[in-house]
């Protein structure tokens, strides 16, 4: 599946959002890149709008259009608010929950450790990143992959565990609690726009 491999700072400051999590790209220049600097003046249409937070989501967790329309879709089918349910799949990915316990620095390197075969699900080897993990379920690293450096690194970088996780330190695995709620995921979101634009 083709993924967007060019510079990442650029692309967030294009869409007005820290992909990275961190801030820095938008920390000292907080508008579009370009020739004309902070002095742009865009108006969006409706259809812009919509376009850009979807392209927001999706770059956040790093998917394929194909990959994530299915997604949505498979949301839409679910009970409740489709924008709402279709964030929560998102966030129960299992690279996305290696992300969220500090087991890695990025989404991109959590991807890249379970497609390796460093983590495990209930003390089972799973190596497919959009894995969807149920409440319960407890994510783990291999006995030989403990010892990576940049797991080390990772954990001990890690500033925060969301309510719906918990981790054990000493045993580097952690336990998906509870489905998380909408407002414990990104504000900077509107899915409603993005229901918008695969509506139309």
């Amino acid at each position: 599946m083709a993924r967007y491999t060019g510079p990442k700072f650029k692309l967030s400051r294009r869409l007005g959002i820290s992909l990275s999590g961190t801030g820095k790209e938008l920390s000292k220049r907080p508008f579009p890149p370009g020739q004309h600097g902070p002095n742009q003046r865009r108006k969006l249409s409706g259809y812009a709008i919509q376009l850009q937070e979807k392209q927001k989501l999706r770059h956040m967790y790093g998917l394929g259009e194909k990959q994530f329309r299915n997604l949505f879709d498979r949301a839409t089918k679910m009970k409740g608010i489709a924008g709402e349910n279709f964030m929560i799949m998102l966030e129960s990915r299992l690279d996305n929950l290696v992300y969220r316990l500090g087991l890695s620095n990025s989404r991109a390197g959590a991807r890249q450790l379970v497609s390796h075969g460093h983590v495990t699900v209930n003390g089972k080897k799973v190596n497919i990143p959009s894995y969807m993990v149920s409440t319960g379920d407890v994510i783990g690293l291999r006995e030989r992959s403990r010892s990576l450096s940049a797991i080390k690194d990772a954990v001990a970088n890690r500033t925060h565990v969301p309510a719906y996780l918990e981790f054990n330190e000493a045993e580097l695995e952690g336990k998906f609690v509870r489905m998380p709620e909408r407002a414990e995921l990104s504000q900077d979101i509107d899915e409603k726009q993005i229901v918008e634009f695969y509506s139309r």
